[in-house]
């Protein structure tokens, strides 16, 4: 019997079980309290694979598995796919000028990665002890109200309540780029300017921080040669994504759907 909240989907005729679709919906992230909208975006997923391989079939594509990682090949199905794609979809790479305007419209945004020079103090806590959390949160807020109050030195509360091995240069960490610490830390340090302390306790999965910022250089804005190749593929990418997108949402448009509302997401 068909269920009311995930109706039954037939795609040109061919049944997708709804226990195929409930497994999907694992894959695709939904608004808490909204199940539903994970299943429809299942259906959805789901849907399109079925066209693309009824169009393959419908142009005779052949195929034969490639290899996408260790030990690991494509599906038939997966191959007919990136074979159909192949066939359908022809993008231009973008010309030299296409790529220089994009460019030169913010050239602001193409910058090397900043350079950090950072201190901190941690009050180290398991991340699964939420007790041991909360004493070491009312830790790092005594320590910090000390700071703001100047009582005790940055270098000096670091050397003597620090849980980290940097307690010996004062808690200094040297210099840090993206990628060179956990994201709860880096997301303080791109908000921090020189010479700024974070407002309040960051906590990531070593324990409470708190950070200072000592030296901030800023990525410098890179020249167009340098940023060149990388923004072409981007561009290409993206042209490549769009394609694909308005091809799929085609073969849905004329597909006889019937069951759960996919058109609309």
């Amino acid at each position: 019997m068909s269920n009311p909240m995930f109706p039954e989907l037939k795609v040109n005729g061919v049944a997708i079980p709804s226990t195929v679709i409930s497994a999907e919906a694992q894959n695709h992230h939904a608004p808490k309290g909204k199940p539903g909208l994970a299943w429809r975006k299942a259906a959805r997923a789901l849907t399109v694979r079925q066209l693309l391989l009824e169009e393959a079939q419908r142009r005779g594509i052949a195929a034969e598995s490639e290899e996408v990682g260790p030990a690991r090949r494509e599906t038939e199905e997966e191959a007919l796919i990136r074979a159909l794609l192949e066939d359908a979809i022809d993008v231009r790479k973008p010309s030299e000028e296409a790529v220089h305007a994009t460019w030169a419209k913010a050239p602001e945004r193409y910058r090397a990665p900043p350079l950090w020079e950072v201190s901190h103090i941690l009050c180290a806590c398991d991340p699964g002890d939420n007790e041991g959390a909360t004493i070491a949160r009312a830790r790092a807020d005594v320590l910090l109200e000390a700071l703001h109050k100047g009582a005790r030195r940055f270098s000096d509360l670091a050397a003597s309540d620090s849980d980290c091995g940097s307690k010996a240069n004062g808690g200094a960490l040297g210099q840090l780029g993206p990628g060179d610490t956990v994201p709860e830390f880096e997301a303080i340090l791109r908000q921090l300017a020189e010479g700024e302390m974070s407002p309040e306790p960051v906590r990531t999965r070593f324990g409470w921080h708190i950070v200072r910022m000592d030296a901030l250089a800023e990525g410098q804005v890179l020249p167009f040669d340098v940023v060149r190749p990388k923004l072409a593929e981007a561009m290409e990418k993206a042209a490549w994504t769009k394609a694909a997108q308005i091809f799929t949402d085609g073969l849905v448009a004329n597909a006889d759907i019937s069951g759960p509302d996919i058109r609309s997401l």
